[in-house]
């Protein structure tokens, strides 16, 4: 069974709109692990504009399950977040600045150096790592010469074709997945994953370690509530 790890960054969103503590950030996430979320995962931008730096100090100590820091490693504030709060995942994302959503993986080649130095670094506070890659299989061998623990699946495309043809959507995702795993890296995924498409993408990746959703989550969560929706995903992933 792949693990769930809530994305929390909307509920930051909403609390900031208004300039006050509604949502409370904090114990929305302690909500969504006693709801049977088995991770939390963030993204801290440099603007700040939805998860603060200040969140994620303010997480580290409540949570329970496993903690999931996402961003781009270029940014040196984000390195030292991670290094002191030393979560049990850093997902290294090539987010430029002021990007509205992640929107592509690493070129794994052409970063080859940086992404095995930065990787070392994190590796070396014991926290471990995640690349955020396209499903491209020279990519994938890429991230295994970086010496990242796993590489996490950047689904948009297949959610986007899934609707039209969900067999040709899946193929790639299916054939990296398939690689990663005799390269001997882990597999997460993450970026529009939903309750219409999240089962067949476990289903044809059965190595599949995790995923990370957060805006359909909580869209849905606003039409079915926090728990049952946290537990409707879970029972996608079994």
């Amino acid at each position: 069974m792949a693990k769930l790890s809530v994305n929390i960054n909307k509920i930051a969103t909403l609390r900031n709109s208004r300039g006050h503590n509604t949502p409370d950030v904090q114990k929305t996430a302690l909500d969504c692990e006693r709801f049977g979320a088995q991770g939390i995962t963030v993204h801290p931008r440099p603007d700040e504009r939805h998860i603060r730096y200040k969140d994620v100090h303010l997480l580290k100590p409540l949570l329970k399950t496993e903690f999931n820091i996402e961003g781009n490693p270029k940014e040196q504030k984000f390195v030292d977040l991670v290094l002191d709060i030393k979560p049990t995942q850093v997902t290294l994302v090539p987010d430029a600045g002021g990007q509205l959503t992640s929107d592509h993986g690493w070129d794994t080649l052409a970063n080859k150096q940086y992404l095995q130095d930065i990787i070392g670094v994190f590796k070396a506070a014991g926290i471990r790592t995640s690349v955020f890659v396209d499903p491209v299989l020279k990519m994938i061998e890429g991230a295994r010469e970086t010496g990242t623990d796993r590489i996490e699946l950047y689904t948009e495309e297949y959610a986007r074709l899934y609707p039209v043809n969900r067999n040709e959507a899946i193929q790639p995702f299916a054939e990296a997945g398939k690689l990663a795993l005799e390269l001997g890296l882990g597999v997460n995924a993450g970026h529009d994953l939903n309750l219409d498409n999240l089962k067949f993408l476990k289903q044809h990746i059965p190595n599949l370690l995790e995923v990370s959703i957060g805006h359909a989550l909580i869209v849905d969560a606003l039409y079915y509530g926090l728990e049952n929706t946290i537990q409707m995903y879970r029972r996608q992933l079994i």
